[in-house]
């Protein structure tokens, strides 16, 4: 064919995620780019995975998701959250938080419609926006005086929104930056839309890594809020099984009709043998995600402890498994060339914040994901130290 197919996105390309963690593979540097862990899921889910291979479960599964598994799930918001949910009608399986997001935004959004998410944001939100015929707003958030404490600009959000305004985006834990939500900010949220027809949607998928003794709040806690909100969260980050792609949209049953009347033509429904080992795993093993913070948190003390002594500025996360490091005492190189280089050259990738960013970011600073066996980390420490 001679015709030019005209992009429905034009101005996408391949995601830095791919491009960091392809060139780590290509140079053999240590892989702290892409945030997957770097071990196994518990044994005990796994066995249970395979006790549903092995007896029958290798079938199409309902499409809004295993009934036991929307079950587990109910429980356990129930428990953290103290909301109780309808496990029939307002909780959805779906492919991945990826695929939840993406289903979310177009049963939202239609032509025309202004979108607020709030840089540094996750790469998937926008093209979701803009192929449901949306107008993404970016607002920067709040950048504290040590580059690395990040909170929601307030009078901005205010500001932004619109009669136009038909969702707003959060994600807390926030990924890149690990800020998080306070209940203060629920009341904040919820006065700032409540007289607006703006739906809201929420990214929750570091929901069981939070540390130094915090507690995620999620949107769904609030009345008010919980009333115009999708909760998009995944068990790839909880249960180190990214691969999986595994996640789910929690949702009033309204707004679930028509997460599901999209969700059941883009993937229909999802690896059924996983779901009912997940279901099963949830209600035996409850300790694990409520175990999941002191085992991350350690990493994440490990890591930066590493790195004392080194020309790299940081703040302890508060959250996710990402810490971000402020190269400014090093060079004022722009990040995304800087991160190229010192996967060849010092041998260690990393993710640029300013890729997430339609303005300039404050700050020099790099993502790296501390999901790693402890010797991963002390050898990727020390090679950044000596920078």
């Amino acid at each position: 064919m001679s015709k030019i197919i005209q992009s429905k996105l034009p101005n996408v390309g391949t995601t830095i995620f791919t491009v960091m963690s392809q060139l780590a593979s290509d140079t053999g540097a240590i892989n702290l780019s892409q945030g997957f862990p770097g071990f196994s899921p518990p044994s005990a889910l796994l066995d249970r995975i395979k006790h549903h291979l092995d007896h029958g479960d290798n079938q199409y599964a309902p499409m809004a998701g295993v009934p036991a598994l929307r079950s587990s799930i109910a429980e356990k918001t129930a428990t953290l959250h103290g909301r109780d949910i309808d496990a029939e009608l307002e909780i959805t399986v779906c492919s991945g938080a990826t695929e939840g997001l993406f289903v979310a935004i177009q049963a939202l959004v239609r032509r025309g419609d202004e979108v607020i998410i709030l840089d540094p944001a996750y790469d998937s939100y926008e093209p979701a926006i803009t192929l449901a015929g949306g107008v993404t707003r970016h607002n920067a958030l709040l950048v504290g005086s040590n580059d690395s404490n990040f909170s929601i600009d307030w009078q901005l959000l205010q500001d932004t929104v619109s009669s136009k305004t038909r969702l707003i985006i959060l994600n807390f834990p926030h990924n890149p930056t690990g800020a998080i939500l306070q209940a203060a900010d629920l009341d904040r949220l919820a006065n700032l839309v409540r007289d607006t027809d703006c739906y809201l949607l929420s990214d929750e998928v570091y929901e069981h890594i939070v540390f130094d003794g915090n507690t995620h709040h999620s949107l769904l806690e609030h009345d008010e809020l919980w009333e115009r909100t999708m909760i998009v969260s995944s068990f790839g980050k909880t249960f180190h099984a990214t691969g999986w792609k595994i996640g789910y949209c929690i949702a009033p049953r309204l707004l679930s009709e028509e997460f599901r009347k999209v969700h059941q033509f883009v993937t229909f429904t999802v690896n059924t043998p996983v779901q009912n080992g997940i279901a099963d795993f949830l209600r035996s093993h409850p300790e694990f995600y409520i175990e999941l913070p002191d085992f991350y948190q350690r990493k994440r003390d490990l890591f930066c402890q590493l790195l004392e002594g080194s020309r790299f500025k940081l703040t302890p996360t508060q959250s996710t498994f990402f810490q971000l490091l402020d190269y400014s005492a090093i060079t004022e190189e722009d990040d995304v060339e800087l991160a190229k280089r010192w996967t060849h050259e010092a041998g260690v990738a990393s993710i640029p914040l300013s890729v997430f960013c339609e303005k300039p970011l404050t700050g020099k600073l790099l993502r790296f994901c501390f999901a790693k066996d402890d010797e991963t980390l002390q050898a990727a420490a020390k090679q950044l130290s000596a920078l």
